[in-house]
């Protein structure tokens, strides 16, 4: 039997490509990796570790890719001009040595000198000075409990270029530093670091009434995906800390609307659970809770493992305090523990053991009490003000009325003329992640399908929904791909199907379905295009990956 391992490096990469996302295609670019680092072939060495780190990302599983990063770096460091005339890849490496720093705050499973290594060396290539160096000593400062050391590189960071390549998403960086500062006991200059993420947002005023004040809006909101509702919910404890009760409230309701189904969000739901335990809120904090509980045997990491556990069970307390210590929560079973009806009073203090023990797998790498200590004073905590009403949820999302001399935003049947704000706020609605690009394209991953949305036509009002196949095929099956094309659309409406050939040996199969809207287009028209691209789209992208 013939394996990838006997023929050609290329052409195996080029098939463990073309697999499933999964354990088995990781294990293969692993293989094909250290093969081509014995035979002396470093360029596909870096061509399968490449695709490694993604698959991990892609899986959750950030901290599986510090080995990967560092292999790279040590293929680098053999052979110094094998990206010379690769800049964009060597911006990419640098990312990827960002995010394995980054898995050492998370898990500890990540040694500290792996992590102060490749820290080391990305300093080396970018200074001190540089955003990602210095927001990344920032934050291994204070996970370590080094508070003036955090402190000396968050100045930097702050002076720092927001906009370097290399660092994490720029739209985010409000939130990660009122983290830091809400963390110092500094809830004021905390609110103040998220100001930039949350203009327009929480103040209770009328929202913009002049098309252009909405388009500005609306290409604030959609500068990071994550916004405003991540900012929202770093903000919940300065709130409540500086008295700004109602002004936390709707910002909770607006954010866990959101953030409840969003697989991504189990980092905030902590906030979310701390709020309502130290706001007054206990009864709606068992609820989200209940809700909750299941995905904290899947979590995003320890550390946003540890932070919900910790929270649980400062709400259990509290709520055990107030009489509703007996109150039965379902627990689903995982692994060897069955499911089980757990009175409130028990669950805490499972979650208080859950959030205990992980951070002393945090101290016991770091060399420290940090993470206990911090454990400690959450669980310490106690509430912080009287709440004001949540009953009715939409009264946090009411406005007042806008000026009547000004035409407001249109409505959900009212056709207006397609622009950019309008298709950002669609995409919005479905409360699914996507990415703005600089020709102002706005692209999203749905299963196994990438779509770019964008606006063609001389005015900007034919919109166009391109679809990419996840899975590639290799360039020897070019017949096939077109019979597979012709055959789609013989049989299908829409997306327009066809091959596109990059010129790297592999076949991307793309389909596309445009809509001439120059006579304007209501908010729900544009939803029902929008969800008729996604949902044909993800279809094709599917029978794709199906192909034998």
């Amino acid at each position: 039997m013939t394996t990838a391992r006997d023929r050609g490096l290329a052409a195996a990469l080029a098939d463990a490509r073309d697999r499933p996302d999964g354990a088995e295609r990781c294990a293969e670019l692993e293989r094909i990796a250290s093969r081509a680092d014995a035979t002396g072939d470093p360029r596909t060495a870096l061509s399968a570790r490449f695709a490694l780190v993604e698959a991990y990302l892609h899986r959750g599983e950030r901290w599986r890719a510090v080995e990967p990063v560092r292999r790279m770096r040590a293929t680098l460091a053999r052979h110094p001009g094998l990206l010379d005339a690769r800049p964009d890849e060597l911006t990419r490496l640098r990312r990827h040595q960002r995010q394995a720093v980054e898995a050492s705050f998370g898990t500890p499973r990540v040694g500290l000198d792996q992590a102060r290594s490749l820290l080391d060396a990305l300093a080396a290539e970018l200074g001190e000075d540089a955003a990602p160096v210095a927001e990344l000593r920032c934050r291994l400062a204070d996970h370590l409990g080094d508070e003036p050391a955090a402190r000396r590189a968050y100045e930097r960071w702050s002076e720092a270029d927001a906009n370097d390549p290399v660092g994490g998403c720029a739209g985010c960086a409000p939130a990660r530093r009122a983290d830091l500062l809400a963390g110092w006991g500094e809830p004021e200059a905390a609110l103040a670091a998220l100001a930039p993420a949350l203009t327009g947002w929480v103040e209770p005023q009328a929202p913009p009434t002049r098309r252009g004040e909405r388009q500005a809006a609306a290409a604030g909101a959609t500068a990071c995906t994550d916004q405003p509702e991540r900012a929202l919910a770093v903000g919940l404890l300065p709130w409540l800390r500086t008295g700004a009760v109602t002004r936390a409230a709707r910002a909770h309701v607006h954010a866990y609307r959101r953030h409840r189904g969003e697989r991504t969000a189990f980092p905030l739901l902590a906030a979310h659970l701390r709020f309502c335990a130290l706001g007054g809120y206990l009864h709606r904090g068992l609820e989200i809770l209940t809700e909750q509980l299941p995905e904290l045997d899947r979590p995003a990491d320890d550390l946003s493992a540890m932070e919900f556990a910790a929270a649980g069970a400062l709400l259990c307390g509290l709520a055990t305090e107030a009489g509703l210590g007996g109150r039965r929560i379902h627990r689903p079973g995982h692994g060897s523990r069955p499911a089980a009806e757990v009175d409130v009073a028990t669950l805490g203090t499972q979650l208080q053991a859950l959030a205990t023990a992980l951070a002393g797998s945090f101290d016991a790498r770091n060399g420290t009490g940090h993470q206990s200590g911090r454990i400690a004073s959450w669980l310490a905590e106690r509430p912080l003000a009287a709440p004001v009403s949540l009953a009715a949820e939409t009264e946090f999302d009411e406005e007042p009325e806008a000026d009547p001399a000004e035409p407001g935003p249109p409505g959900p049947e009212e056709p207006a003329p397609l622009d950019a704000a309008l298709l950002a706020a669609a995409l919005d609605a479905r409360g699914e992640p996507y990415t703005p690009e600089p020709d102002g394209t706005l692209a999203g991953r749905w299963g196994e399908a990438t779509i770019q949305f964008r606006l063609l036509g001389r005015h900007g009002d034919v919109l166009h929904a391109r679809v990419v196949a996840q899975r590639r095929l290799p360039a020897d099956r070019r017949a096939e791909a077109y019979a597979f094309c012709n055959a789609w659309n013989h049989d299908r409406l829409l997306p327009a199907a066809y091959v596109h050939e990059p010129g790297d040996g592999t076949l991307v199969l793309a389909a596309g379905v445009s809509t001439d809207l120059s006579c304007g287009v209501a908010p729900a028209q544009l939803a029902v295009l929008v969800a008729a691209a996604v949902r044909t789209g993800t279809a094709y992208a599917e029978a794709v990956a199906a192909l034998p």
